[in-house]
């Protein structure tokens, strides 16, 4: 069996794959210089590709699928997958009987935790009140509409898409006294730490009892843009959104309206709306109304995974995969081709 790592990947990562895998596994990666070492290009592997049984990484190069005829499985080194369907690699995979499986919930943790900090900093006007301390400016009048902390214990907090990561915001939301209510496609199956479970049909409802959301929804054709002026309307106009998920949920002009009348009180995003080419026009990798400037938005730009222990999961999820496959196991984290999760 063939291996191509997709990245330049170091002498010990190689090794570690090697490992794990049966004694006669060749596992091989681009070599050379490089501008960033967790992509390749068609070039750095061509040669490899054309007789690899398995490939590993974050990106894949356009033509690679095409010519990697012996190609029989993909361990994709992310959660989501939408990029390998705009690519066409989902259907080419369906078309050829190719496995796909990523490595959900390798970053969960981190994440999670990225969204409570994010839930935290605008609760608390992380970022007005450390300006004011560098400043040496004495915020006044006590208790100032326009800088007195919200509190998150006894309040209300919707998880929309209580996976694994909005499991673990639920976790980590009842360690500061929240109530949590839980919004997914399947509210007959139980979560540890969320209150009361509703489905997507019962979605204005709990919006109008939170104080705080958080998206943490897969992306799908179903959820692409599918927050915007309705369920903005339905939240309190004291209440904060989070977007831990994808900018593409949140409608951009309707949250801008929102976050300068007054209709929301803060949001907050790991992620901006991407204004991809071909469609839209034109094409942007930044907020059109510039809604990461606004006084009550703040953001941390896709670093919501990079933490301590990630990286390392990563490769290691993902050589689990290699290894159920060349054991010929069930794969844990198999891709569904038709749902595209």
């Amino acid at each position: 069996m063939k291996v191509l790592c997709l990245w330049h990947a170091t002498e010990e990562e190689i090794n570690y794959i090697k490992k794990a895998m049966p004694s006669d596994t060749e596992v091989v990666a681009p070599e050379g210089e490089h501008f960033s070492r967790f992509e390749c290009t068609y070039l750095d592997i061509k040669h490899h590709a054309v007789n690899a049984d398995a490939i590993i990484g974050w990106t894949i190069p356009a033509g690679i699928p095409e010519i990697a005829e012996k190609l029989k499985i993909v361990s994709w080194l992310h959660t989501g997958v939408d990029s390998l369907a705009r690519s066409g690699v989902l259907a080419l995979a369906k078309q050829r009987g190719v496995k796909i499986a990523n490595v959900r919930g390798a970053n969960a943790i981190a994440v999670a935790e990225q969204a409570m900090m994010f839930v935290l900093a605008l609760a608390k006007k992380t970022l007005l009140k450390h300006q004011a301390a560098q400043e040496n400016h004495l915020l006044f009048p006590l208790f100032g509409d326009d800088h007195r902390s919200a509190i998150l214990s006894g309040r209300t907090i919707g998880v929309i898409g209580v996976g694994n990561i909005g499991s673990r915001i639920a976790k980590r939301a009842k360690g500061f006294d929240m109530d949590v209510i839980g919004v997914r496609r399947n509210k007959e199956r139980p979560v540890e730490c969320v209150d009361s479970m509703h489905g997507m049909d019962e979605l204005y409802m709990v919006l109008e009892k939170c104080d705080y959301v958080v998206l943490a929804i897969p992306n799908t054709g179903e959820t692409f843009k599918f927050f915007g002026k309705d369920e903005l309307a339905a939240m309190k106009p004291s209440a904060f959104l989070i977007n831990i998920a994808r900018g593409t949920h949140v409608q951009e002009q309707p949250l801008y309206e929102a976050l300068t009348s007054g209709r929301l009180r803060g949001y907050a995003a790991d992620v901006w709306p991407w204004y991809e080419f071909g469609k839209y026009f034109p094409a942007a990798g930044v907020p059109r109304l510039q809604i990461q400037k606004l006084p009550n938005v703040i953001g941390s730009n896709d670093q919501s995974h990079d933490a301590d222990d990630v990286l390392e999961r990563y490769i290691e999820w993902g050589t689990q995969n290699l290894v159920e496959f060349a054991a010929e196991k069930p794969l844990t984290r198999e891709v569904n081709l038709d749902l595209g999760y």
